[in-house]
């Protein structure tokens, strides 16, 4: 159902069932995938994709321009995956073709009310973005993160899957898997327990990335001396051991400890 005060341009590709509210825009090159809702007042700019049984609240801007002075109105997209609810105020923008050309968001992600994701970001799987939490561009955040609210995130910083950062931090580097930070800049304070409790992680698992975390964050050890010990021990074996391992062997901000 499309609201007749709505401006939908012929060229849009909308999908069945999509429900389009009272005063919307939508732009020609936008494809809206099943079962989306638009409430009213949304504007959804050339180039962006979005997926099945989205819902996008009111005033929300999607797929806008980036905020870069190097972006000279080039042809760039911003891509959404299925079920994720974008609340009131959200704000996305596209890529630039100098970061790849694109913003990716994937499937099931919650964005509370006035959160902004910038140029050339990536956000993995059932993201949680808190009121007013604010990512720089060329952000990688991976599946599973809570980022609280009015976090601001440096640009080109990564967040690791099951991260979860407190409300009112400032991020400058990398925030690895499966802990807690907090603070501005922030600092880690543990693990992220009642997270990977909450996601049905193994007893095996948290055990190990304990271990991990002590050898690596709370050891007098260097930095590559610490990861050295852990990757000889038996609980590299463990897949989510590993991935914090590659997690951090691949930082080029450095980690926050």
């Amino acid at each position: 159902m499309i609201h007749p005060t709505a401006i939908v341009d012929p060229k849009a590709e909308i999908g069945e069932g999509v429900e389009i509210g009272p005063y919307s825009v939508i732009e020609k090159d936008v494809i809206i995938g099943e079962g989306t809702i638009i409430s009213p007042h949304v504007v959804i700019r050339e180039g962006t994709r979005i997926g099945k049984r989205c819902h996008i609240f009111q005033s929300s801007s999607i797929g806008e321009a980036p905020q870069h002075f190097a972006y000279k109105g080039e042809k760039t997209s911003l891509l959404i995956g299925d079920q994720n609810i974008f609340r009131e105020f959200v704000t996305l923008h596209r890529g630039t073709v100098h970061g790849g050309g694109k913003t990716v968001i994937g499937n099931g992600n919650f964005f509370m009310a006035y959160s902004h994701v910038a140029h050339d970001c990536n956000i993995g799987n059932h993201v949680v973005m808190a009121n007013g939490a604010t990512l720089g561009g060329h952000i990688l955040i991976e599946d599973h993160a809570i980022i609280g609210g009015l976090v601001a995130i440096h640009q080109f910083c990564r967040i690791g899957a099951h991260a979860f950062i407190g409300g009112v931090s400032g991020i400058l580097l990398d925030i690895v898997p499966y802990v807690l930070a907090q603070g501005a800049p922030a600092t880690l304070f543990g693990l992220n327990a009642v997270g990977l409790k909450r996601s049905r992680f193994s007893e095996e698992t948290v055990r190990a990335l304990k271990k991990a975390y002590r050898i690596i964050f709370r050891s007098a050890l260097t930095l590559e001396k610490a990861m050295k010990r852990v990757e000889e021990d038996e609980i590299s074996q463990i897949p989510e051991v590993q991935h914090l391992i590659d997690f951090i062997k691949n930082s080029k901000r450095g980690i926050c400890r």
